[in-house]
Parts: C-alpha cells; sequence; structure tokens
C-alpha cells in the first residue's frame, strides 16, 4: 500500500532548463485529432507568450521536428518526432508484459483496460484493450488523454508520485482548473486516501451513471510510474464486485506483471 498521501503546494523542481521545457510543451500540445495547429492555437495550449511561442517554433522548424504550412500559417509534428519515443515504446517490456495480462482480465471481467502514463498535466493512454463482450463502447484508445485531477487514472498516478512531485503538479493544476479545483481537490483526496487504504480507488457511476472506473499504479524499478485503469459497466461493476473481487484481482494482475519485468 502507498502511505503519507496528502495535498499541499511547494516550490518549482530545481535544475529545470525552462527553453527545453517550454519545446516539449509545444510538441506535446499536438494530437492525433488535431494535427495542425498555428500560433493562436499554440499559445492557448502551452500558456506561452505568442513572441515566446514563435520563437521556438521557427527553431522547431529549423530543426526538422515541425512541417511549416505557409498558406495556412500552421505547423504539424513530422516523422523527426517519433525518433524520440520509438526507443521506449518499442523497446518497452513493461507495456509487451502487460498487454497479454490486460487481454485475458478484459475478456474474463467483460470490461475494459488501459495502461497510461503521465504526460505534464494529463495522462496519457498507452495500450488498451476492451472485451468483445463488453455492455459499453469507449473511446479510449492509444493517444487519449485523461486529466490527472478528474479521474481515477490519474488520483492513482499521483498516490504513487514522491510527495514533492505531486505537490508541484498539484499545484500546476490548480493554476489551470481553478474553477473546478475545490470540487476536484476534494475527490483527488478522496482517491489519493483510498489508494493508500486498499491499493486502488474507484469512481462507480460518478462521472456518468452507466460508467464505473477502478485504477490502481503500476510501479517498477526501470520505468516510471503507470496505471491501469479497468472500466465498465455499473451493472457489472458494481460496489460489491468491485471490492471483493475486480479491484483485488486487479492488484493481483499488477503484482504478476511486476515480478515478470523485475531485473
Amino acid at each position: 500500500m502507498l502511505k503519507n498521501i496528502t495535498l499541499s503546494k511547494s516550490s518549482s523542481p530545481r535544475g529545470v532548463v525552462v527553453p527545453f521545457t517550454r519545446a516539449l510543451g509545444l510538441l506535446a500540445a499536438f494530437t492525433p485529432d488535431e494535427k495542425w495547429l498555428g500560433n493562436g492555437d499554440l499559445v492557448m495550449r502551452t500558456n506561452l507568450p505568442a513572441s515566446t511561442v514563435s520563437r521556438i517554433v521557427q527553431t522547431l522548424v529549423k530543426l526538422g521536428y515541425l512541417a511549416h504550412d505557409a498558406e495556412n500559417r500552421k505547423y504539424c509534428l513530422t516523422s523527426l518526432v517519433l525518433t524520440l519515443g520509438y526507443g521506449a515504446t518499442a523497446n518497452s517490456e513493461v507495456q509487451q508484459v502487460a498487454y497479454a495480462y490486460m487481454q485475458s482480465f478484459a475478456e474474463r471481467h467483460k470490461l475494459c483496460v488501459n495502461l497510461s502514463s503521465r504526460d505534464r498535466l494529463d495522462m496519457i493512454v498507452l495500450e488498451s484493450y476492451q472485451s468483445v463482450d463488453s455492455m459499453l463502447a469507449f473511446n479510449l484508445s492509444v493517444g487519449v488523454r485523461l486529466s490527472i485531477a478528474s479521474s481515477p487514472t490519474g488520483w492513482a498516478l499521483l498516490a504513487a508520485l514522491p510527495e514533492l512531485e505531486r505537490y508541484y503538479l498539484l499545484e500546476n493544476i490548480e493554476r489551470r482548473m481553478s474553477r473546478d479545483w475545490p470540487r476536484l481537490r476534494r475527490r483527488a483526496l478522496e482517491g489519493l486516501s483510498q489508494v493508500s487504504r486498499v491499493g486502488f480507488c474507484t469512481s462507480l457511476g460518478e462521472w456518468g451513471s452507466e460508467i464505473s472506473t477502478v485504477a490502481a499504479p503500476l510501479l517498477g524499478n526501470n520505468h516510471a510510474p503507470l496505471v491501469l485503469t479497468c472500466i465498465g459497466s455499473s451493472q457489472m461493476m458494481t460496489r460489491a464486485r468491485v471490492e471483493r473481487e475486480i479491484g483485488p484481482q486487479l492488484l493481483a494482475m499488477i503484482s504478476s506483471i511486476q515480478q515478470r519485468v523485475s531485473p
């Protein structure tokens, strides 16, 4: 179990190279659904000054990471960006091992299972498998993003982080989602406490009466914290079934994955 889980504020981490983080932030602003973005789009998505965005974008074009459509005054990622992550994804033993377990778990319980990691203030789906017998259809394919603060996937990730990193992320989430922060903070606290007590956190019919979610962190010495999330119909994922069966079996699956990928 994870202990000493609290929410607070802290100063930003030292030793951060700001221009580098800004450049990575611009690259991460592009999504599969919106491949072409203009300067205005990038300013809105990164909260950076327009002049800063313009300078960084010009540099990324010169380096070959972005392509420029002069007529529409927009940019898109080039294939060179793939080199930044290909080695990690192509050789990720934990993803390969986890996927086989995810398939079996999803089919056995007739639900969807996702493996996610953190990307700035979001969770991004790395692997996803949905049972053919699932009662609901989910649009949670690889690459889909979820807010850290508003889902069990994010709460499980926060619970797995070192305290200083958790504080830093929550401070930034509060600035980005100030209007909804009181509600999100309360719910995140509950999720973090639940992970501390039983190893997983839940949202049972909370965001939509038909959907229930269970999530737990997947930790390892050779990779950043990941999260395994089960999503299914509230009819199938009742509180009693989640607490007695799905939650404990999710933890057992995580333990099996950890044993397989441990050095």
